[in-house]
């Protein structure tokens, strides 16, 4: 068994998803592992993780859109604004969606379906450089 992490740092434009499946590939490829676990890790309470769709950008669109609705901007109700009125919504949005991830994977490559990606998804409308851990464990 052998483990190997790492991190890496992702460049947001503001709210919303980045895709990063390809990152997390082109880590794993060099370390010739054949079978095992991915772990994905974000380190911001503003940001966090998820699989969805990667082949139609509408859903990434009305996922963005449910959140929004759900999950305002600026609602008089929280307590919490110290950084401007995104700032308890992101925080909402990043506890609901998780700041952790696993993936197996199998001959070398991640095992997600045909239509799946990995995405950090930044929830302040500003842009931001996010760090994700990644952890592989396997043979």
């Amino acid at each position: 068994m052998r483990i190997h992490q790492e991190q890496f740092e992702i460049a947001t434009r503001g709210r919303g998803p980045v895709e990063i499946s390809g990152s997390i590939r082109g880590l794993l490829q060099p370390l010739q592992m054949s079978t095992g676990l991915c772990h994905l890790f974000c380190r911001h309470t503003s940001a966090s993780l998820t699989i969805t769709e990667n082949a139609d950008p509408t859903v990434l669109h009305d996922l963005e859109g449910y959140l929004e609705r759900s999950i305002p901007d600026g609602d008089p109700r929280y307590a919490h604004s110290m950084e401007g009125p995104d700032d308890m919504s992101a925080h909402i949005r990043s506890v609901l969606t998780g700041s952790g991830l696993t993936i197996p994977f199998s001959r070398g490559e991640l095992c997600l379906g045909t239509w799946q990606g990995v995405f950090l998804w930044e929830h302040r409308t500003r842009r931001h450089s996010r760090t994700v851990v990644v952890t592989f464990l396997g043979t």
